[in-house]
């Protein structure tokens, strides 16, 4: 019995790599612990380690008397020194689970650390909350924790679609891409992927500093998030199926191959127009960052004026697209071991 417990959560063979009870330990403990607070304002979170490394390289090679070729070639090298050190903790925590239940733990530990689905949820909620609780001061503070935007342009409708669209943005990057790449290379895949999101999070950026020390960050996060995007659009059609009925589902499926491409992103864009079809809402559009308004186009064509109502039914269609994200690693490994 022993033997075939560790060989349950222990690597398998065939095109899934990983235990099934490894991923679900690690949904449940995000799930229930969340962000950690309580551990990690005591030690820093793996996330702030790979942050601080970006930033050793970023300073020192990012210089503005370097050639646009110069930086380019010099971001690319920030880029395979930080996936070499993510690589390497994954590895070393790949390693260790293969000969110590120990090791097994610390990978249950590392998903549940790296995955954001409960953080995701409470950053929202607050949103929802302080817009009917305190006013559109406090929502324009709460939403700000989440977006980029120039919270102060935004009236009650705009806090409220900003906070819809972090959530359906997020649900790929922060949910289903982390579990994806777990499951394609266990703790190394997951620790590259994390390294790749951070990076174009803080180098990523279409500005002079890192137009192109930036750019190669940029691209492969591009290429990082392709699978996991779609895959996360699907999900929340589904989750709009179970939730809110066949009639929303077909609405949402629609919307998201119609107006998917609308967005900036490449990834973005699948599972906010699911999300936007979905609640019958017209997301993204018009926004300002700074003195600069981005005259994007609206995804979806519903209404516009969302309220903290509209906040609370894209949580239910998150919560229940994060069960069934975590429900297909469970139905590849049946199949694999049939």
């Amino acid at each position: 019995m022993e033997q075939v417990i560790f060989d349950f959560l222990l690597p398998i063979p065939g095109i899934y790599g990983y235990g099934v009870a490894v991923i679900i330990l690690g949904l449940a403990l995000d799930a229930v612990a969340g962000d950690m607070p309580w551990l990690f304002s005591r030690i820093p979170h793996p996330v702030v380690w790979i942050g601080r490394l970006i930033a050793f390289f970023e300073k020192r090679l990012n210089r503005v008397d370097r050639s646009d070729g110069d930086r380019l070639l010099r971001g690319v090298l920030t880029v395979l020194a930080v996936l070499l050190v993510a690589g390497a903790v994954g590895g070393f925590i790949q390693f260790w689970a293969l000969r110590a239940p120990s090791g097994i733990v610390a990978e249950i530990f590392l998903l549940g650390v790296l995955i954001a689905q409960k953080g995701l949820y409470q950053h929202v909620q607050v949103v929802a909350d302080c817009l009917e609780q305190d006013g559109l001061a406090a929502g324009r503070q709460a939403v700000s924790m989440i977006v980029g935007r120039d919270p102060a342009s935004l009236d009650h409708a705009g806090v409220s679609r900003a906070a819809i669209e972090s959530c359906s943005e997020n649900f790929s990057d922060g949910v289903v891409a982390p579990l994806f790449w777990f499951a394609v290379g266990g703790p190394i895949g997951l620790c590259l992927y994390k390294a790749i999101n951070t990076l174009d999070s803080m180098i990523g950026h279409r500005n002079r500093r890192y137009l192109y020390f930036g750019r190669f960050a940029a691209r492969l996060d591009d290429v990082a998030n392709f699978i996991p995007a779609r895959l996360a659009g699907g999900l929340v059609c589904l989750a709009v199926v179970i939730s809110l009925g066949f009639t929303a589902g077909r609405r949402a499926w629609a919307t998201m191959w119609r107006d998917a491409r609308k967005h900036k992103s490449p990834n973005a864009g699948w599972q906010e127009a699911a999300m936007a079809g979905g609640l019958d809402l017209s997301l993204a559009g018009p926004r300002r960052y700074g003195s600069e308004i981005v005259q994007d186009p609206y995804i979806g064509n519903g209404r516009r004026d969302a309220t903290p109502d509209d906040i609370r039914a894209a949580l239910r269609v998150f919560v229940l697209s994060c069960l069934l994200n975590g429900l297909w690693p469970v139905l590849i490994w049946m199949a694999v071991n049939r």
